[in-house]
């Protein structure tokens, strides 16, 4: 325990076992004021629970806060990142990391409403989450004081922890007296799970690990196709009904559930610096990504393209890492954000068997002129005989290079 003293704390609660143990633990061992904030950021799980057990645990009603932060994280937080088409190590959507900075941004608000110094998470010390909530924290307040239990306690196993949790009455459903056979992170845009039977592998992952989405194997036989609107780079309708952000991701993740899109089993390197096997199942943002790329495909000049593509492994990496509210990160989404201007239009998407195809795009800002692309004659704005030059110049650098090294090969 840090020797700085702490009046009043601001912890994110789940509700769970682990952040219950960790809020009596504040009380007991810092002696400080807890206040819980929940957040609903699609999860897909009741939340007044969450409410009825941090008020049996002594919270007063005033210090819980519950918050419905679906369509901010969609609108600020998902919808930014794909823009930029994001990917982490060639396969990775970011559904983890993308949330832990609007939490960290609400903690950091409560605490400032209610005079708290101190804020607190349950991440453990071997993951990326301890990272990124703590960058977020520091960011925005840098002179908040941050509690990691999982970082300070001195409890060396599951069963000293469930000994505490019946020592201060906390609540122990059966299920959570043995041994879980693995954990779940998840939110609207995706569920993440590992560890325990997940930890080797070589070892394919069971149907039970999946949340989100039946298999391909049991997926209809026939494909499902619709339309996507797109403004700006990001989406609006679907079949030409316009959405909320949080509502357009749902309805995309029933259509990717349907349809057995979005599974993703990855071995990805954490930032802290070790290797970890996880089950991430990403039904809407998998179809999103298509789409967009299929928008970005009509409407994008190819520098723009190709300079986005450059600098997304970069973004992707920020993300990952935490650094949401760096300033390189803000950087790189004001270019990514100029480049949507035009990104605008209509893509038909088909669904089938765990595979997105784009079928279909159209703009009224398209570059795809067909004319210039038409095999066949007449076409006036581009002359076949300039290709000869524009070959030529191109070449000029391997033809002296050949020269040269035809020298070298056949000294006089």
């Amino acid at each position: 325990m840090s020797d700085r003293a702490v009046k009043k704390v601001v912890l994110a609660y789940s509700g769970g076992l682990d952040t219950s143990i960790i809020l009596k633990w504040l009380q007991t061992e810092y002696g400080a004021e807890v206040v819980t904030f929940t957040a609903d950021l699609g999860q897909g799980e009741e939340l007044e629970p969450a409410r009825k057990k941090a008020e049996l645990l002594g919270i007063k009603p005033e210090n819980i806060f519950i918050e419905d932060l679906r369509e901010e994280f969609v609108r600020d937080y998902v919808f930014p990142m794909f823009r930029a088409n994001t990917v982490y190590e060639g396969q990775y959507l970011l559904g983890t990391s993308i949330a832990r900075p609007l939490i960290a941004k609400k903690q950091i608000e409560i605490a400032r409403r209610v005079g708290a110094d101190a804020v607190c998470h349950g991440a453990t010390g071997k993951g990326n989450d301890q990272v990124r909530f703590e960058l977020g924290y520091y960011a925005l307040e840098p002179d908040i004081h941050v509690i990691a239990p999982w970082r300070e306690w001195d409890f060396k196993s599951r069963e000293a922890l469930l000994a505490f949790a019946e020592n201060h009455q906390i609540p122990i459903s059966k299920d959570k007296r043995g041994e879980a056979p693995f954990s779940v992170d998840a939110n609207l845009l995706h569920s993440s799970s590992e560890g325990k039977v997940l930890e080797d592998p070589a070892v394919e992952a069971p149907e039970f690990v999946h949340q989100r989405t039946i298999s391909p194997e049991a997926a209809p036989d026939t494909p499902t196709v619709f339309t996507m609107d797109f403004e700006k780079g990001d989406p609006v309708a679907i079949d030409g009904h316009r959405l909320s952000p949080a509502q357009l991701l749902t309805k995309l993740n029933q259509l990717g559930h349907d349809n057995g899109v979005g599974r993703l089993d990855l071995v990805e390197n954490r930032f802290v610096g070790m290797k970890s096997r996880g089950v991430y199942e990403t039904p809407g943002g998998t179809i999103l990504l298509a789409a967009h790329r299929g928008i970005e495909s009509i409407t994008l000049d190819r520098g723009a393209m190709h300079l986005k593509d450059e600098l997304m492994p970069k973004y992707a990496s920020l993300v990952y890492n935490g650094f949401w509210f760096s300033p390189e990160r803000e950087m790189l989404q004001a270019a990514i954000d100029q480049s949507q201007q035009l990104v605008t239009g209509r893509v038909t998407v088909k669904l089938y068997k765990g595979n997105v195809s784009i079928i279909g795009r159209e703009s009224p800002f398209s570059l795809y002129d067909q004319d210039l692309v038409t095999f066949e004659e007449g076409a006036v704005a581009y002359d076949h005989r300039d290709a000869a030059g524009f070959i030529k110049l191109n070449a000029l650098r391997l033809r002296v290079a050949a020269k040269r090294d035809r020298k070298l090969a056949n000294p006089e």
